[in-house]
């Protein structure tokens, strides 16, 4: 039998540097082979409602999330089975037609806001980490994120962070942290707390490996 897959959850705010971290996993373990799965890949689909509905969703908020089908598509990874991941269009406010083929890995990373906030998802992890940034870098980050990424206006990005981002980062993204198992101030530049999770991850593959021979 194949070895189970490691899972890591990589939390945080938005801007708040998980991409950063997520790399330097990456980085850690280039001997492995490794799948990075993004929340923001499982926004649910939209296609049924107005345009014009669409552009009032709470991107931010826990509804937000098509996570049955995270959770569903990161078990069968777990069994060693393939999946097919959705792609979110940004622009249109709903799920694409396109699909990306995954399949299963040794090291599997679930990246996101409020990757820490379901339960079941939780319960898959081996290793759980919140990546905690000051919320003046979040914004600066998030900004030219979406002006340059996701074709927003300067006016709807600050409207949308005091009005959305911030408040469902105080409600539901910051108490998440009570179930990192790591806390890493300041992403993928705190080099000792990523040598602590990779050092985790190493004990995690060579007890799988053992206990498979």
């Amino acid at each position: 039998m194949p070895e189970k897959p490691v899972v890591i959850g990589v939390a945080g705010g938005s801007g708040s540097g998980k991409t950063t971290v997520t790399r330097s996993i990456c980085q850690r373990f280039q001997d492995k082979t490794i799948l990075v799965i993004e929340q923001d890949y499982y926004y649910k689909n939209q296609s049924h409602l107005p345009f014009e509905e669409r552009l009032n969703t709470n991107y931010d908020h826990p509804l937000a999330f098509d996570n049955d089908l995270l959770v569903e598509h990161v078990h069968k990874l777990l069994h060693h089975q393939p999946v097919q991941k959705p792609v979110y269009d940004y622009k249109m406010h709903t799920r694409s037609n396109e699909v990306i083929h995954v399949e299963p890995k040794e090291v599997i990373i679930l990246e996101g806001i409020l990757i820490l906030e379901d339960p079941r998802l939780v319960d898959l992890m081996d290793i759980k980490v919140f990546v905690d940034t000051d919320a003046d870098i979040r914004i600066i980050r998030r900004l030219v994120r979406d002006i340059k990424e996701r074709g927003r206006t300067l006016d709807s990005v600050i409207d949308q962070y005091e009005h959305i981002v911030r408040p469902m980062h105080l409600q539901f993204v910051e108490p998440t942290k009570r179930y990192a198992d790591i806390i890493i101030p300041e992403g993928g530049q705190n080099h000792v707390a990523i040598d602590i999770m990779a050092t985790k991850v190493e004990k995690i593959l060579s007890r799988n490996q053992t206990s498979t021979t």
